[in-house]
This record gives C-alpha cells, sequence and structure tokens, in this order.
C-alpha cells in the first residue's frame, strides 16, 4: 500500500459518486423544480426515481473493462450534472424539462445571453461540489485496487435495472397514463425521475421518422371522422371582412392582465384600452404554447393545430405538407402572404417553414435597417420595425395577408431609459417589475403603427388581429405577479396568468366584449369566418370564437386545460373562479376530449398525414 493513498475497493468510489449525485438530484428535485406533492407516494418516488439510472449510468465507468475508468467516472458526473443544470435553468424559467428537440433548436430557446444570465443563482455552484470532491478523492485512491470483480458488476447492473423498473412500476400504478400521456412532462420527471425521463425521451425521439414512412391514407379516417363530428355552423359574421386586407400582429409575450390595467395610476397599454373599445375583445383566450413559445403560436394560427410538446414543429417538420391559412387564402381569394420579423430569417427555422405554409415573402433582419441604437435584446425595438415596415407594406399586392411579429417586449423585458414611457412597477421581481415598461413600449410602437396606416390610406380597407403570443412572466415569477395585481397567491392563477388577449378590430364594424373561452387554435376559424370562407372541409381543432360549443375544454400541450369553470393543472382539479382545489371527478368529463385531440393532431405532424388530404 503505498503511504497517503485510500485503501478501498474502487465499487466505494462509485458508491460515493452515486450518493453524491443522488442526494444532488433529490435537493433539485424537491427544491429545484418545486413539484406539487400530493401524496405520499409522490414522496417516495421522488426519494428513489434517480437511483436506478444514475447506478447504470456510473457503472459505464467500468462496464467495459476489468478496471475502473476514474477519468471516464467524473465524465459521467459532468455530463450529469450539466443535464440536471439545464433542465433547472429551463425549469426556471419554462417550468418544464429540456428535451432532445430543444437540445437540437438550442439557438432559437436564446442560446447564451441575458434570458439565461437572468436564470443563474449563486448558489448553482454548489451543485459542481460533488465533481470536485469525487476528482479529489479518485486522485489519491490506491492504483492496485480498481479491479472490480465480476460478481459485483453483476449485481450492480441487476440492482440499478431493478430499481428503474420498481420505479416504472409505481409509476403506472399512479397514473395509467403515465406513458401514453408523456407530453405531461411535469408528471413524467416527478414520477420517473429526470434521468429516466430523458432516456424515454431520447427513445421517443427516433419515433417521428417511422411514423412518417408507415403512414398511409388509411390512417386520416380517424381523424376525419372526429373532425367532422366538431364541426360548427357559419356566425352571424359570416363574410363583414369579405376579401379585407388581413394585418395579423403576433404581440411579444403579451398577457392579457395588461389591459385597462394602471400601475402608479398610468394605463400600461393606453392605445390597446382605446383600441378594444371600438374592436372584438376575446377576454378569456390561453396560450397554448409548448417549447416553440411564438413559433408554437404561430403555428396554431395558421394551421389550427397543436404545437408538438417537445421542440417545435418549425423545426422539427418544416417539411410535411400542411393546409396553412396562408395556402387557404389563397385558393378562396388569390391573396398574398407576407411575414415581417425584424431577427434573423433562420430563428426558429422560419425561412424554410414559411415556404411549406406558403407565404410569398419573409421580411426578416436583413430586411430592416438595424443599428445598436434602434435595437435591444433580440432585436431592433418595435417602433422601428412598425416605422420601415409601412413601405414594405404598401408595395405587396392586395388582397394581402400580413403577419407582423414584435420582439421588445422579450425576457428578460430590457429597454434603454430614453424609451421607458412609464415607471417600472415595485415589486420584489425586477423581471415583473420591467415587464411594464416594455408592453408599455409595445403598445406605443402599435398606436404609432396604427396612425401610419391611417395617413396612408391603408386602414379602413383592413381586418386587424392582435394576439398575446405567450405568457410573459413565468410561473417563477407569478408571487411578485400576483402582489402586482392584488391577488391571492394560489396555484390556479398559473392557468389565470395563462390568457393572452385578442383583438379582432375591422373598421366601422361593431365592438364588443366577448367572455368566450378559447385559446390560439381557435383564431384561424374564427378569421376564416369573418372572411366569409368555409372552413368546414379543412382539418382543424380549433373552433369558431363567435360560435364556440361552452361545454368543450380549452387544451393546453402538456395535458391540462381551462373549461367550464374548471382549471385542470399539474393533475389536480381547481374551482377556476375561488382556485379552490376540488375532487379530480369533477375534471374527469374533459379527459378523453384532452388526450384523444392532443393523440390525433401529433399523429397528423409525425406521420406527415395532410400529405394525403
Amino acid at each position: 500500500m503505498v503511504k497517503g493513498r485510500i485503501n478501498l475497493p474502487p465499487e466505494k468510489l462509485v458508491l460515493i459518486a452515486f450518493l453524491l449525485l443522488w442526494l444532488k438530484t433529490v435537493i433539485v428535485s424537491f427544491i429545484g423544480f418545486d413539484f406539487s406533492i400530493v401524496s405520499w407516494l409522490d414522496v417516495l418516488l421522488l426519494m428513489i426515481n434517480p437511483a436506478g439510472s444514475l447506478l447504470l449510468m456510473l457503472g459505464l465507468s467500468f462496464y467495459f473493462g476489468r478496471r475502473l475508468n476514474r477519468v471516464l467516472l467524473i465524465v459521467i458526473m459532468v455530463l450529469i450534472t450539466g443535464l440536471l443544470y439545464a433542465d433547472l435553468l429551463y425549469y426556471r424559467f419554462y417550468i418544464d424539462f429540456v428535451t432532445v428537440s430543444v437540445i437540437f433548436q438550442f439557438k432559437n430557446v436564446g442560446g447564451i445571453g441575458p434570458s439565461t444570465f437572468e436564470l443563474v443563482k449563486a448558489w448553482d455552484l454548489f451543485l459542481f461540489a460533488d465533481i470536485f470532491v469525487i476528482a479529489w478523492l479518485s486522485r489519491r485512491w490506491d492504483r492496485q485496487r480498481l479491479v472490480i470483480p465480476a460478481i459485483i458488476r453483476k449485481r450492480y447492473i441487476a440492482a440499478g435495472t431493478a430499481l428503474v423498473l420498481l420505479v416504472a412500476g409505481l409509476g403506472l400504478f399512479q397514473s395509467s397514463r403515465l406513458f401514453s400521456a408523456a407530453y405531461n412532462r411535469s408528471q413524467m420527471v416527478k414520477t420517473i425521475g429526470p434521468y429516466n425521463y430523458h432516456l424515454y425521451d431520447i427513445a421517443m425521439a427516433l419515433r417521428p421518422p417511422l411514423d412518417q414512412a408507415l403512414a398511409d391514407k388509411s390512417d386520416t379516417a380517424a381523424i376525419n371522422q372526429y373532425v367532422s363530428l366538431h364541426k360548427q355552423k357559419h356566425s352571424g359574421k359570416f363574410g363583414i371582412a369579405k376579401g379585407k386586407n388581413i394585418v395579423l400582429i403576433s404581440m411579444e409575450s403579451t398577457q392579457n392582465f395588461v389591459i385597462n390595467r394602471k400601475v402608479d395610476g398610468k394605463e400600461i397599454t393606453p392605445f390597446l384600452n382605446k383600441l378594444v373599445k371600438k374592436s372584438y375583445y376575446f377576454n378569456s383566450i390561453y396560450d397554448q404554447t409548448a417549447q416553440g413559445k411564438t413559433s408554437d403560436a404561430e403555428f396554431m394560427v395558421d394551421n389550427s393545430l397543436y404545437p408538438l410538446s417537445g421542440g417545435s414543429v418549425f423545426v422539427r417538420r418544416p417539411k410535411n405538407t400542411f393546409n396553412s391559412l396562408p395556402k387557404i387564402l389563397k385558393q378562396h381569394g388569390n391573396y398574398y402572404s407576407a411575414v415581417f420579423h425584424g431577427n434573423d430569417a433562420s430563428f426558429w427555422n422560419r425561412e424554410n417553414m414559411y415556404d411549406h405554409l406558403g407565404y410569398n415573402r419573409f421580411f426578416s433582419k436583413k430586411d430592416f435597417t438595424v443599428t445598436e441604437e434602434n435595437s435591444i435584446n433580440y432585436g431592433i425595438k418595435d417602433i422601428p420595425f412598425f416605422e420601415q415596415s409601412i413601405s414594405y407594406l404598401k408595395s405587396l399586392p392586395q388582397p394581402y395577408y400580413a403577419k407582423m411579429i414584435t420582439l421588445t417586449n422579450h425576457f428578460p423585458f430590457l429597454l434603454n431609459e430614453e424609451d421607458q414611457m412609464i415607471s417600472a412597477a415595485n415589486t420584489d421581481e425586477g423581471v415583473v417589475n420591467r415587464y411594464i415598461t416594455t408592453v408599455r413600449y409595445e403598445d406605443e410602437a402599435l398606436r404609432r403603427f396604427f396612425l401610419e396606416l391611417k395617413k396612408n390610406g391603408m386602414y379602413k380597407n383592413t381586418i386587424f388581429v392582435l394576439y398575446g403570443d405567450h405568457y410573459g412572466i413565468s410561473e417563477k415569477y407569478e408571487e411578485a405577479l400576483s402582489t402586482l395585481l392584488d391577488e391571492k397567491d394560489i396555484p390556479a392563477n398559473h392557468t389565470k396568468y395563462r390568457q393572452v388577449p385578442l383583438i379582432i378590430h375591422i373598421p366601422g364594424q361593431e365592438e364588443k366584449t366577448i367572455s368566450t373561452l378559447g385559446g390560439e387554435v381557435d383564431i384561424r376559424p374564427t378569421l376564416l369566418d369573418l372572411l366569409g370562407i368555409d372552413d368546414s372541409r379543412h382539418i382543424s381543432f380549433g373552433q369558431n370564437l363567435f360560435s364556440r360549443d361552452p361545454k368543450h375544454p380549452v387544451i393546453f400541450r402538456n395535458g391540462g386545460f381551462a373549461a367550464d369553470n374548471l382549471i385542470y393543472q399539474d393533475n389536480i382539479c381547481y374551482n377556476a373562479r375561488s382556485g379552490e382545489e376540488l375532487e379530480s371527478k369533477s375534471c374527469e368529463p374533459y379527459q378523453d376530449t384532452v388526450h384523444q385531440e392532443l393523440d390525433l393532431s401529433d399523429e397528423i405532424i409525425y406521420g406527415d398525414l395532410l400529405r394525403f388530404k
């Protein structure tokens, strides 16, 4: 024995590494991920679900040889810790978990930048401490004691496999839909653990190419039958905007609470507050996006299908056949379709996706004069963006469908002092405080845009559709948001705060505030109804908001929903008005519809089934 060396069997070093990683994972699961605990089984699963996968992954350091590979052991620890930390950062804002798709579209979720650094905490350094402990111990381990007997290796593999199977069995005992409803990632991670979940996600990522290759026309039968049973009649508004130009404005991260809201006596959105009094204002519309965020919202508006649960359709399925809004408008009015967005054309793979959706022109960053002075955060500020868009808009053949995507109101809501038109809010969260200033800037940009349209004679013959694309204040900051709104901080608020404004303005038409529950998937059929275009021939999971079935739930990509004074969130049923937790049976009547629509939409996308229509 060499003096100063640790003279213990090598499996002890692996065991120490395992215990440190296990402890770290459990702490992050209970504190960092903040899972809702509703039973003793939840606690048991959180304690044991990382164990099996950790044993199997650490075992890679000695499976393929008689001796423990200490360098490989440390590399495995680094990779596991990196994955756990990536999950933690992603969860802090999105309340979601990293998927294979997100990794491949990393640059589209912001990459490394202000958004990422806003989420980093000082105590995060402790997550990496165990790696240094094992590195120090491995240097002091006796090199003559690195051989692991075959019987130990076999027992190690057996123990890891048994624990993984135990966790899967307990998970299925707790929820029979665990794997069939895998889009509920929070439930999956809480049940089977982050590492088992990622292994499952990798396996599922291999499925779509097979689905597409094996699909045929017969696979559309069930979809056609379901959609035909839920077709609606035309509303009394059918055709009132027939032949008009369409300007659709995607308002970045704009939540509904800002409408008619004041901070320190000043309106957050003075222009929108006036506009809703001259428009159809839908005040109960929900953000239905998933990991694709803005691109998901675009996808729903153009296709009336649900987004994918993991990643963005724009990135994962850009070459699919879609019966999109630009194609429908081309068929029923010879519309010219264009998109205006001040970011890079490659962001969210838009340049490729727009071609397949049938857009004629994409005005991206290269078409705008973007300088250091007129840009911030993710790109050109909204005021110069709209100013520079006017000349392009004037040049479009009529009738046109112009989609305009704003940028300034993007997390972490940065704005130069000279552009601030309202004081920041006064809560304990800087993100919430700054959000008020960037929404106010966006509102001013919209006011100036409408003014320019009127000056250029481009206003009266246009129907305007303005909608918030997704939430801006994530669950991490909702306690401060509740303080701002002078509301009690309760779990059901998370779904309530996902409401986004939808404003349809037709110059000369009546105004009305409509409280019908709906989502972004409903925007296309509503617009087509106003344009006098029959939507019954198109596969669509949306409904016309002027005649929407009040009993039909608004479905979220994670399996949650809002319906008939109910909210189903994190597998808990709530009273939507009071926030009171209800018995699960109150929400059960809607579950089949939720799962059926999500599954059918996935089949369409993964199988590229619209190519058979």
